[in-house]
C-alpha cells in the first residue's frame, strides 16, 4: 500500500517540477516577447513619423510643368528620397480653397499667387547622424537648380523626433538584451533545480558503464520540448495580451503590414525558448556526469 502511494506520491512530484518548469519558461519568454513587442513597435513608428515628414519644394512662376516633372524625376533617383508629389500652381489654389472653403481666387481677381511645389520624403534612417546627413545633402542637391526658389520644413520638429525614438529604441534595445540575460538566469536554474531531482538516476547510469551521450539524450530532447511547449503557451498568452489591448484602444496593431515582424518575433521566441532551455539542461547533465560528490 505504501509503495503504491509512494509511487503516486513520485509521479505527482515529477509532473509538478515538469509543469513548474515550463511554466517558468513560459513566463520568461511571455515578458521577453512583449518587450521585443514594444521594440518593434517603436522602430515601425520611428520610420513612419520619419517618412511621413514633407519637404516643401518651392518653385518660381516661371517654371513649367515639363521642368517640374524632369526636376521630380532626377530627385526620385537619389537614394534617400522615397517620394516626390508634384503640385502646380493650380492644384494649390484648389487645395488651399478647399481648407478656406471658399475661392480664395474671386477675392484677388482670379490671379494665383501661388507657385507650383514639390513635396519630398526621405528615407527613414534609425541613426539621428545619417538622417542630419541626408538633410543636408539633400539641400545641397535641390538649390543647384535654378528654378527652386526655396526649401522649406520642420526642422525643429525632425531633430526632436528623431532624438526621441533614437533614445527609445537603443533604452528598448539594452533593456531586451539585459532580460534576456536574466531570462538565461532563470530558466537555467530551473533547468538545474528539474535535472538535480535526477541526480541518482544519472549517477547509477554512469555507474554501470552508460556513456555520456546515451545519459544525456533523453535529457536534451525533453529540454527541447519544455522550450517549445514554454514558447508555445508564451506565444498563445502574448497574443490574448496583444488581441486584449488592441480592442480596449481600438488600434491597428493587426494590420496586415505588421504580419512578417510578428512572425519573426514568433520564431525568435521559439528559439530562444529551445535555445536556453537545451543549453542549461546540457551543462547541468554533464556537470552531474562528471561531478565526484553526489548527494
Amino acid at each position: 500500500m505504501s509503495n503504491g502511494k509512494n509511487k503516486r506520491h513520485g509521479k505527482i512530484r515529477l509532473w509538478a517540477g515538469r509543469t513548474s518548469t515550463i511554466f517558468s519558461i513560459m513566463l520568461v519568454l511571455f515578458v521577453f516577447g512583449l518587450l521585443m513587442f514594444v521594440e518593434y513597435h517603436s522602430y515601425m513608428a520611428t520610420h513612419e513619423m520619419q517618412e511621413r515628414i514633407a519637404y516643401q519644394v518651392d518653385l518660381n512662376a516661371e517654371t513649367t510643368e515639363e521642368e517640374a516633372i524632369s526636376l521630380r524625376n532626377e530627385l526620385m533617383e537619389l537614394d534617400y528620397v522615397k517620394n516626390v508629389d508634384y503640385i502646380s500652381a493650380d492644384e494649390a489654389a484648389r487645395l488651399f480653397s478647399e481648407q478656406l472653403d471658399e475661392d480664395f481666387l474671386t477675392l484677388l481677381d482670379s490671379v494665383n499667387p501661388l507657385y507650383p511645389t514639390l513635396m519630398v520624403t526621405l528615407k527613414a534612417s534609425n541613426n539621428p547622424t545619417m538622417i542630419d546627413q541626408q538633410r543636408k545633402e539633400f539641400e545641397k542637391e535641390v538649390k543647384e537648380y535654378a528654378c527652386v526658389d526655396g526649401l522649406t520644413y520642420h526642422e525643429s520638429t525632425l531633430n526632436d523626433m528623431s532624438l526621441i525614438f533614437y533614445k527609445l529604441s537603443w533604452f528598448l534595445i539594452i533593456f531586451v538584451v539585459l532580460l534576456l540575460f536574466v531570462s538565461v538566469a532563470l530558466i537555467s536554474t530551473t533547468i538545474r533545480i528539474s535535472i538535480y531531482t535526477n541526480r541518482h538516476t544519472i549517477r547509477t547510469m554512469n555507474m554501470v558503464g552508460a556513456t555520456m551521450g546515451f545519459i544525456t539524450r533523453p535529457f536534451l530532447w525533453r529540454s527541447i520540448l519544455y522550450g517549445f511547449l514554454g514558447a508555445l503557451f508564451a506565444t498563445i498568452l502574448m497574443y490574448a495580451a496583444i488581441y486584449a489591448f488592441n480592442k480596449q484602444f481600438h488600434l491597428a496593431l493587426f494590420h496586415p503590414r505588421y504580419f512578417y515582424g510578428y512572425a519573426i518575433l514568433v520564431v525568435a521566441v521559439f528559439v530562444v525558448g529551445i535555445a536556453i532551455s537545451f543549453i542549461a539542461t546540457y551543462f547541468s547533465v554533464h556537470r552531474h556526469i562528471k561531478s565526484k560528490n553526489e548527494y
